[in-house]
């Protein structure tokens, strides 16, 4: 570390080396050789050496370039006296020992010697062991002077570097006396609270703590008076102050991470406490990431409302307190309807909006105390504890469907939401959290499978058919894996050809426990989870296969129709995947049909129309399936190429020879019209039949002619004359 204006501590400390193992020099001047040359054998010990001259003038010199820790100086010498060395010393401000050496008798050289700086006399003759002692004396004094340089150089160092540490510390440090006051803080009490040094000094230090923390502050501070103990850490706020005309107060707080220390002075066992010594840490910035962090943890970003987990902490408190209580509460699932059109058409920038909108009308509904949550996407929860009965839900889910009645205003333009809303009571519904929401889950489904837009009571035959919903679900999922499904076939009768021009595929699940399930309950659940597309494919995958094999047994003329799901066309290469697997298997592309309905012909979603354009170009056959159930719009049938309209078998079914149905004629018609073939499904009787031949429709199908059979049976219908050919 380096003080500012100061020598790196390093170095300082190797200027103050007092290692004996360092050496001792001795510089030897007199004017007689024998002596210089006798003295170093006579002085010799193991770390001196000895450097000699004969002058004043060379003495000078050598001190001019070296230092020495003593000089054995001759009072008599050729060019001057010994005293002139000493006056070059004290003039140069050295710090060798001097021994003046002098044969004169007279007291006035010791004198002068030692006046200038010398520090010792020896008279010639001397004793040689006179001379070791003072040589040795001189020695050891020098080693003491510099040890003691060196510690207190130590000391000094020492002290700069803890003041520097300690001023220049970005935590407050500070330490209190046994009354608790202040009697010293480092500067940084002034950036960390903008309080000036000597206001705090003297002054308590619960002064600076804020009201919330005194009591606590102030036990702690009295604990340590009475038993000291060796360190403490706590967390606590300390105010900033504020002037305002004159008065003092505070603007605000940080909060510290303090660590404290007692002080204790010695002089019994335990020590009698004196004061403490303490350092406080700036944290509130950790404070304000730990919250961040938190409420992050606990709420929904986009929303600000709680999230999953905290609305099961808080349903779960309710409950405990509803048992105790023997009260009551209600769980509310809101599920937003149609919301994904405001994602697929105008982005989810503009799907953001819309929830932060819908969520702020939510929670204008509620009730103080109610708990609106985002479990996600669109689905919002509501907890509405201490309710006297079913009613004060129902009161707050009306209020609910009625605040969402005004569109909400969205860049695109407005757009007006419903919601479909299930409701839980505790403890009728449920006595967990889990099993409230699972369902008012429920009961939200059952809304959106009767219409949207509404709300509805659990009750227990919905779980009965939700847990149903679920077995199929599950059992959906490895139907393809483990070949339950199977094709059947039924025939398409020409009247006026004699003959079967056709075979419809219709799609069959052998479930291995509950038998055969129709489509009308496993489609839907299909299309839900997501499952339908992967079971087109095999339904297109086998009945081309099958169209080849008979094709190969020599009825080149049969076609095959099949049905595909509105989610077929969600996905962007359904064209690719029909005429590829059609040329696969070397079908002639007009020998296909697919079945779509005329509600997706209406809806148009994700290019329905461009993509029924693209098959037809590629030759394949289109039919209208359930013609005139839905939304017929004939303009749909001037712009797109469709080749088969099917005559619904809820048309079929009123006819008798008495009386035509006029929707009927009105087809046939429309099919003539535009030059499209019709087929007619349903026909069960010969009247049907007739009826049918007679207002101009040649192909039908039906439980009158043949019932769907697998493969095998349905071949051998293909080569028969139809019974109705007398009809």
């Amino acid at each position: 570390m380096v003080i500012p204006g100061e020598a790196p501590l390093y170095s300082q400390l190797s200027e103050a080396n007092t290692d004996p193992e360092a050496g001792s020099r001795i510089l030897i001047v007199d004017d007689d050789a024998a002596l210089r040359r006798s003295l170093p054998h006579v002085l010799a010990q193991s770390g001196r050496h000895f450097d000699q001259c004969g002058s004043a003038a060379e003495a000078m010199d050598l001190l001019g370039q070296n230092r020495y820790d003593v000089i054995l100086l001759d009072y008599r010498l050729p060019d001057s006296t010994g005293l002139a060395v000493l006056d070059w010393l004290s003039a140069n401000q050295r710090e060798e020992s001097v021994i003046m050496i002098s044969g004169e008798d007279a007291i006035d050289a010791a004198i002068g010697a030692l006046r200038r700086g010398a520090d010792d006399f020896i008279r010639k003759p001397y004793h040689v062991a006179q001379l070791q002692r003072v040589v040795q004396s001189a020695l050891h004094k020098k080693a003491l002077e510099r040890a003691n340089r060196a510690m207190s150089e130590r000391l000094r160092t020492s002290e700069r570097l803890h003041r520097y540490l300690v001023e220049s510390s970005p935590d407050l440090i500070f330490t209190l006396d046994a009354e608790g006051r202040f009697n010293y803080v480092n500067p940084r009490i002034e950036g960390l609270l903008g309080f000036e040094r000597n206001q705090l000094l003297r002054r308590s230090f619960l002064w600076l703590v804020m009201p919330e923390d005194i009591d606590r502050i102030q036990a702690m501070l009295e604990s340590l008076r009475e038993q000291p103990a060796t360190s403490f850490n706590v967390e606590l706020r300390l105010r900033r102050p504020t002037k305002s005309n004159g008065q003092e107060g505070h603007s605000g707080y940080i909060t510290v991470a303090l660590q404290g220390m007692p002080m204790l002075a010695r002089g019994g066992s335990k020590g009698r406490y004196v004061g403490l010594y303490g350092v406080a840490r700036d944290i509130s910035e950790r404070k304000r990431a730990e919250e961040i962090i938190s409420f992050q943890a606990y709420h929904d970003q986009l929303t600000q409302l709680p999230n999953r987990l905290l609305f099961k902490d808080r349903l779960e408190l309710a409950i405990a307190q509803a048992q105790r209580r023997g009260g009551s509460l209600a769980v509310m699932f809101v599920d937003i309807d149609r919301f994904k059109l405001i994602n697929d058409t105008y982005g989810h920038a503009a799907g953001d909006t819309l929830l932060r909108g819908i969520s702020n009308r939510l929670s204008a509904t509620l009730r103080r105390g109610d708990t609106l949550a985002r479990l996600g996407g669109d689905e919002f929860t509501v907890l509405l504890p201490d309710i006297a009965g079913p009613e004060d839900a129902e009161v707050i889910a009306r209020k609910i469907l009625v605040a969402l009645e005004q569109p909400f205003a969205l860049p695109h333009g407005n757009f007006r939401a419903t919601a479909s809303v299930g409701i839980s009571i505790f403890p009728r519904d449920g006595q967990t959290a889990e099993s409230l929401t699972q369902h008012a889950d429920i009961a939200m489904y059952q809304v959106k499978r009767s219409g949207k837009n509404g709300f509805r009571f659990f009750a227990p035959e919905l779980n009965t058919h939700h847990q149903g919903r679920i077995t199929i679900e599950n059992d959906l999922r490895v139907a393809l894996e483990r070949n339950q499904f199977e094709l059947y076939y039924q025939p398409q009768i020409s009247l006026a050809g004699q003959r079967v021009v056709g075979m419809e595929a219709l799609l069959r699940w052998n479930h291995p426990e509950n038998g055969q399930i129709p489509p009308d309950v496993f489609i839907p659940v299909a299309e839900e989870v997501g499952l339908i597309g992967d079971i087109s494919r095999w339904v297109l995958e086998n009945a081309c296969a099958q169209l080849a094999n008979w094709r190969r047994k020599g009825h080149l003329e049969l076609k095959m129709s099949l049905n595909l799901a509105p989610h077929d066309f969600d996905n962007g290469d359904i064209v690719d995947l029909v005429t590829k697997c059609i040329a696969r298997h070397e079908l002639p592309p007009d020998h296909v049909e697919l079945e779509i309905t005329e509600s997706m012909m209406m809806q148009d979603t994700n290019g329905v129309a461009a993509k029924v354009r693209q098959l037809r170009d590629s030759g394949v056959g289109i039919a209208i399936d359930d013609f005139g159930t839905g939304y017929s719009a004939l303009a749909y049938l001037q712009k797109l190429p469709v080749s088969v309209l099917k005559i619904d078998r809820s048309f079929v079914r009123d006819l008798d020879g008495l009386m035509t149905n006029p929707i009927i004629s009105a087809i046939i018609g429309i099919a003539r019209g535009f030059g499209l073939n019709l087929i007619a499904e349903g026909v069960e009787h010969a009247q049907q039949a007739a009826t049918l031949r007679s207002l101009g429709c040649d192909v039908m199908q039906g439980f009158y002619f043949a019932r769907p059979a697998p493969a095998a049976e349905a071949e051998l219908l293909i080569g028969m004359t139809p019974r109705s050919i007398a009809v």
